[in-house]
């Protein structure tokens, strides 16, 4: 029996585990944002994939099964998904264009039920068709009074939570880079609650839409102009500070606090740096001595870094490379000239390339970090000291993933969540797939540790390239699928020993 037809309905989860859970993540502090299980695009302010409170209902010692639904209402070219309070879910799209649909409308906030997926509200802030604006992937966050704040294109805009009226919409600095070819995707909030933003730029010349036409236009050899940060109010929305990059950033950047300041950590194309906010000056500022050139020779672009204790690990080959493979670098934040580095699925062979352009996932807790290269088609668990940043690959798995390694449960029993793609011809190359959304997709639960599976959901529709598979409250995951309907509500049980009856 097939996963949706085994649930046969909406999936409440175990509704039981729904106040413990809020409880849990009410008690970590996450200053900047509601404190849901998923108030973040990814989990908090350090985007680090990590969601302690969340829970797997499925068995660590038997076969398990997974159940699916999917969403009553559509979403088209959904990305991203949020929680905020139980039952409540927060939903982008509108910015993903597929091959049936490659002039998205959008993008869209919507707000859904969430466990039927039925739309309570949905409000359009752009129309690419009308407007000639670069539409990309935009994340998505709630502030701490419940509401959405969200930026596309040039501009950043508070969202009723509640209603899904738009209340403040400002206009962004585009700096060198002309303003159809900006998307200020990258916003994170700092421990003051100061909105930071800094936007990918689209190659000059490129015409294509999404997110993938930074991939496609800089493989024609189009180049991308410079990066800008940008400082911005988060109750007036009035532009604070802004500062241009000396490199185009297509990866979004992470926050940490440090020295009474917010360490802003981006990685660009070629150089991974540190720059500073200070509350107090409210000014943005480069910290000249920790800029660090991670790239080995003939990889590409740098991916979004991930803080893990003392180290600020960096994936390569964010664009493609047919000669070298990726590695993950580790950099000291007190102490930029120490570094350690490992290339986990060893050196390209003949006709390999190397795309990893999800940040590396990670488990500071453990010492655990996660690299994954969907052009080489593996994942690897890689265990860091924490002392001295060596490096050590712990596991590899044959899996080919486009998107980010989120780790759930308490630190005693972290799961691991991986998609797997499965390609519809074996030695088609993976960007005419992606291009073509010709593949399915299925989500895996995985010992975090060792890579054990623990189980593993049925092969759907694409997920979502850029998109991420959020865990929802009582052991749901959501899996968004741009080229399907809406989206799919899984969860892991124990196999029941005994089939249910029809009768």
């Amino acid at each position: 029996m097939d996963n949706q037809q085994a649930a046969n309905g909406p999936i409440p989860g175990d509704v039981a585990l729904y106040a413990q859970e809020l409880a849990c993540q009410q008690a970590i502090p996450t200053p900047g944002y509601y404190p849901s299980l998923n108030g973040a695009e990814i989990s908090d302010a350090q985007r680090s994939g990590m969601f302690p409170c969340a829970s797997f209902t499925g068995s660590w010692d038997g076969p398990n099964a997974v159940f699916a639904f999917r969403s009553v209402d559509d979403y088209p070219g959904i990305s991203y998904i949020n929680s905020r309070k139980p039952g409540e879910l927060y939903i982008v799209g509108g910015e993903y264009p597929t091959p049936d649909d490659p002039r998205m409308v959008g993008p869209y906030v919507a707000k859904a039920d969430a466990t039927t997926g039925r739309q309570i509200w949905r409000t359009y802030l752009d129309n690419l068709n009308v407007s000639g604006r670069w539409i990309a992937n935009a994340n998505l966050n709630i502030l701490p009074d419940g509401d959405i704040v969200f930026a596309w294109s040039h501009f950043v805009t508070r969202i009723d939570g509640d209603t899904g009226l738009i209340e403040k919409v400002t206009s962004l600095p585009s700096g060198a880079a002309p303003v159809e070819d900006v998307n200020f995707k990258h916003l994170t909030i700092a421990p003051d609650g100061t909105l930071i933003l800094k936007d990918q730029t689209r190659p000059v010349g490129c015409t294509l839409q999404g997110t993938m036409a930074i991939i496609a236009c800089t493989r024609q050899g189009m180049a991308s102009p410079n990066s800008v940060l940008v400082a911005v109010d988060p109750e007036t929305l009035e532009v604070l500070d802004s500062l241009a990059l000396s490199e185009p950033a297509p990866s979004p950047h992470i926050i940490a606090p440090r020295d009474g300041k917010a360490a802003i950590y981006i990685g660009m194309e070629k150089t991974l740096g540190r720059w500073f906010w200070d509350p107090e000056t409210r000014k943005l500022s480069i910290d000249e001595s920790w800029q660090v050139k991670p790239l080995a020779e003939w990889q590409t672009a740098l991916a979004a870094p991930t803080l893990v204790g003392d180290w600020i690990a960096i994936q390569t080959n964010g664009l493609v490379s047919d000669k070298s493979a990726s590695s993950v670098v580790v950099v000291h934040a007190d102490d930029a000239s120490r570094s350690e580095s490992v290339f986990p699925f060893g050196q390209l062979q003949p006709h390999e390339v190397s795309f990893a352009p999800p940040k590396n996932g990670a488990d500071p807790e453990n010492n655990m970090i996660y690299s994954a290269d969907m052009g080489m088609g593996k994942v690897a668990g890689i265990r860091i000291d924490p002392e001295t940043g060596k490096l050590e690959t712990a596991f590899i798995l044959d899996n080919v993933t486009s998107t980010f390694q989120p780790v759930i449960g308490p630190a005693d029993k972290r799961v691991l969540m991986l998609t797997s793609m499965k390609l519809a011809y074996a030695d088609e190359p993976i960007l005419e797939a992606l291009q073509k959304s010709n593949y399915t997709e299925q989500l895996t639960w995985r010992n975090a540790a060792t890579g054990e599976l623990l189980a593993g959901s049925d092969f759907f529709e694409p997920l979502t390239i850029n998109s991420l598979t959020p865990p929802g409250f009582g052991g749901r995951v959501y899996f968004p699928t741009a080229v399907g309907k809406g989206f799919y509500t899984l969860q892991a049980m124990p196999a029941p020993t005994k089939a249910p009856s029809s009768n």
